[in-house]
Order: C-alpha cells, then structure tokens, then sequence
C-alpha cells in the first residue's frame, strides 16, 4: 500500500508539473498566432478529444483518429497520465510558409514560445509557495514578519557533520530534536545548553523523523570542556501570512530557490569541466518518487515545497542549452540570429534527436543507481 501510494502521489506531481509547462507553450503559441494542433492531457495513446471543425461545430474523436477536419486546436485526453502535450504547428520547421506555423514566426516571438514553459513552472513554485504561507509554510522562524503566526514550533537538525558525534549516534539532516533525557527541547538555546553541560555522557535522544519517533543514544564529544555534537540546528515552524503578504513571499522566495539551484547546477557543471569531485548526488525518477512519497505522508504543506522546488529544477533544467530541451531549441534561434539564416532543419533535427538520445542514456544511468542505492 505503501509504495502504491507513493506512486500514485509522484504521477499526480509530475503530471501537474509538465501539465502547466506544457500549458505555457500552449498558450504563448496562441498569444503569437501560432496553431497548436493538439493539447493534450497525458501522454498518447488518445483516449478521446474534442474539436470544432470548419463550421465551428464541435467534435469528438475517439481513439488515435487522424482529424482532417479540425479546425483549431483538439483538446484530448490520453491514457498515460504523465503530464501532458502541446503539438505546436512548425515546430521542427515545417509549413514555414503557413502563417500560423512558428517556423514563420520572428525569432523573437518563437522564444517566448519556447521559453513560456520555463516561466509557467516558475510562476507555479511561486504560487504553490503562497498557498503555503496562507495555510502554514514550513520555514525557518527567527526572522519572521511581525504579523506571521507561528504554530508547530521545533528545534530541526540541518547539518550534520561528517565523523562527529552526530553522526556516530544516528541523528540525521531533517530530525526534530523532541526531547533529550526527558527534558522537552523548545528552543535551540536548550538543546545547547544540555549538550555543552554534558560533554562525554551517554544521553537518550528523541527525534521525529518524518512521521516516525526515534529513540537514539548519543555522547557528546568533550572540547574545552563542552559538550559538543557537531550539527548545525535552526528553529522552524508553520508560518501563517496574510494573503498578500503571502503573495509576495511566494514570489520572493521562488526566486531565491531559484537561484540557489542555479548556482548548484553552476557547481555541478563546473566540476565536469574541471575535473573536480562531484559532491552533488544525482538523483533519478525513483529517487525523486520516494522523496514525493515521504514529504506527503509528512503533510499536505510538506508536499507543496517539495513540489515547489520541483517546478523550480524543472525549469533550470528545461533552459539549458542541451538539445532536445527548451533551451537547446533557443540556442538554435540564438545561432540563426547571429548567423542570419537558421540552421539546416535536417541537421538540427538530427542534433535533438542525439540529444534526446543522451538524455534517456542519463536517466537510465540514474535509474540504475537509485536501484542499486536502494538494495544496496
């Protein structure tokens, strides 16, 4: 049930996800005059779509049908539900010549096509972010506005250090310190003061680890004459905003996520070129899936802030300049501007495709890795 459940949680995550991203093409193309010849929730086979044909009558479609009468856009339901699709007339060069192609488009306006679905997975973390702090957000409580409510106060352990006392007695990044031999920790001013008073003493620990309590054995470390660990703590909570406070919060905090997950693909990048040790872990469909699982059964808050931080990697990873993604697409548009004329559509369909190639090798390569982590 368990797994069930987890999987069923990762689906509807990642069909929302790629539902809007793919929403963002949809309706850019349609803001540019570019025919979308199908929108599609899930991916085909069709299960069933509507249309208006050439009188502006709608129509249904059963099955994989070929519409030869449609005359916008077919809406469709499909069987698998990961997501969903835009077909986006021209996309690959085609029909230049059509109006409502996008390869007759300016190349500006094929950006903003290609770029609308980064922007909607953004503008979705930004949002999911806000309807958190309407409701309680986890964060950090130190700092908050005067008019937050804070509720579920706890002391949470974020860091822990490599070969320190932490870490020899099991605690973790993410536990919550409950109580250290019976006595409640509210703050992290009293689980400092426990652990410096008792420097090389046996304590008994509780911690919350996501929905599970723990009881842990652990002895401080003596140094000048303290107690120490070796953990790194912070004070979080549910924060409750006001609805525009909480607005803007979202928008704010969107974009610092943002950036930080920038400069974390910035590192990983980086040391592929420079030789350095990769200390990022990639982490592959599975991996992403148990996360999703273990911050639902955390709370429905939980939830949107992994599912925020999702959207957010969706889009830095769609923006790159990789073929196959957004950002490979707009790469191409950058070369035909600087170049004047656009590159041969053979080859560039030749490029995705490879890229495309690649980019199934990698999550196959990170499928097997998340299965041998979890058996291992």
């Amino acid at each position: 049930m368990e797994i069930a459940y987890t999987v069923l949680i990762f689906i509807a995550v990642l069909a929302v996800l790629v539902f809007v991203h793919e929403l963002g093409h949809f309706l850019a193309a349609r803001k540019n005059k570019v025919k979308s010849e199908e929108f599609g929730l899930g991916f085909p086979p069709r299960a069933i779509g509507f249309y208006k044909d050439k009188d502006n009558n709608w129509k249904r479609v059963i099955g994989n049908k070929e519409v030869k009468d449609a005359k916008d856009t077919i809406y469709s339901l499909n069987f698998i539900p990961l997501g969903g699709f835009v077909k986006i007339k021209g996309l690959n060069g085609n029909e230049a010549q059509d109006k409502d192609s996008f390869s007759a488009k300016p190349a500006w306006r094929r950006a903003i096509i290609l770029f609308a679905g980064v922007f909607m997975n953004i503008v979705l973390a930004a949002v999911l972010i806000a309807v958190g702090y309407m409701i309680g957000f986890p964060s950090g409580v130190d700092n908050v506005p005067k008019n937050a409510q804070v509720t579920q106060a706890q002391v949470q352990i974020v860091e822990v250090i490599p070969n320190s006392a932490a870490k020899a007695g099991g605690l973790q990044a993410g536990d919550v310190v409950e109580n250290i031999e019976g006595k409640a920790i509210k703050t992290q001013t009293d689980l400092q003061s426990i652990i410096a008073e008792n420097p090389g003493e046996s304590l008994d620990v509780v911690v919350k680890r996501q929905n599970e309590v723990l009881n842990l054995n652990v002895t401080p470390e003596e140094k000048e004459g303290k107690g120490y660990l070796g953990i790194a703590m912070a004070a979080t909570g549910l924060v409750k905003l006001p609805f525009f406070q909480a607005i803007w919060e979202g928008i704010r905090s969107a974009v610092i996520y943002l950036w930080a997950i920038i400069l974390g693909f910035w590192g990983l990048i980086k040391s592929l070129f420079i030789a350095e040790p990769i200390s990022a872990q990639l982490a592959g469909p599975i991996s992403i899936a148990d996360l999703t699982g273990r911050f639902a059964r955390m709370g429905f808050v939980y939830l949107l802030q992994f599912s925020a931080l999702l959207s957010l990697n969706l889009a830095v990873i769609n923006i790159l300049p990789f073929p196959a993604l957004d950002g490979g697409r707009l790469l191409f548009l950058l070369i035909e501007r600087i170049k004047g004329s656009p590159v041969k559509r053979e080859v560039e369909t030749a490029i995705h495709n490879l890229g495309f190639m690649l980019l199934m090798l990698l999550v196959l390569f990170v499928t097997f890795k998340d299965i041998a982590r979890f058996f291992s």
